[in-house]
């Protein structure tokens, strides 16, 4: 061989397929050039050596659905650059196979405020962003908030159901002490971005606000800057 030719034919020639099942074999993870994992069909090729995987199997990649602990002060265009390689964690559970694709055209249907930290949701999957969606109304998340100062006569009643905003009265939502300091928000059709200004209506400061769960999904372990993918089986 004396000219360089696409990875995608080489792989065609040695497992005796179509180009596109060749696609498939190396976009999926499973085609090696000198030992090294290639994702690339258009990768170039001359005298290296290729492998498929012997496991491989010829199955279309599906989109990707991410959690991350987004860190404090990150917006969640900077907190998309945090989803790469080597901030994987690595008790992640899900059995989805790591790909440099999964990386790509990621959206984020239930954004943070940049200040706020904690669980973000990062999909490629169109059906996986119209749930949550279409249906945030009816998905439950689950924030801590730090707070200082004085709660007013009645606050927590008042956070629970009954501030007005603009001409609107807020719907009812769970609200409870943790702790002296921390406020546990169990909310529906309210954004985590609301929260500090209701925490200021009752005379409240917040200082942090952290979101643990979006319905059935929490961070769990999760350390600041690390994801995890959601298994096929796991749902809002």
């Amino acid at each position: 061989m004396t000219e360089p030719v696409r990875l995608a034919k080489r792989v065609a020639a040695l497992a005796n397929c179509s180009r596109r099942e060749a696609d498939m074999y190396i976009e999926g993870g499973w085609v090696r050039v000198d030992g090294v994992t290639i994702e690339e069909p258009q990768f170039k090729v001359l005298d290296q050596q290729v492998e498929i995987d012997p496991h491989a199997h010829l199955e279309p990649a599906e989109p990707a659905t991410m959690v991350l602990h987004k860190p404090a002060g990150v917006s969640i265009d900077e907190a998309r650059a945090l989803i790469r390689m080597e901030s994987h964690a690595e008790d992640d559970t899900s059995g989805v196979r790591l790909l440099k694709r999964h990386f790509a055209r990621l959206e984020s249907p239930l954004p943070l405020p940049d200040k706020a930290s904690g669980l973000v949701v990062f999909t490629q999957d169109w059906r996986v962003k119209r749930r949550l969606e279409d249906d945030a109304d009816r998905i439950e998340q689950e924030l801590v908030v730090e707070v200082q100062g004085k709660l007013a006569p009645n606050g927590l009643a008042l956070l629970n159901h009954g501030l007005v905003f603009d001409n609107y009265a807020l719907p009812p939502i769970k609200v409870s002490w943790q702790n002296e300091s921390h406020l546990r928000f169990a909310l529906k059709r309210i954004s985590p971005d609301r929260v500090e200004r209701m925490c200021s209506a009752v005379g409240l400061k917040v200082v942090a606000i952290k979101r643990l769960r979006v319905g059935r999904i929490s961070m769990s372990r999760l350390q600041p800057g690390q994801w995890r993918y959601l298994a096929s089986t796991d749902r809002f």
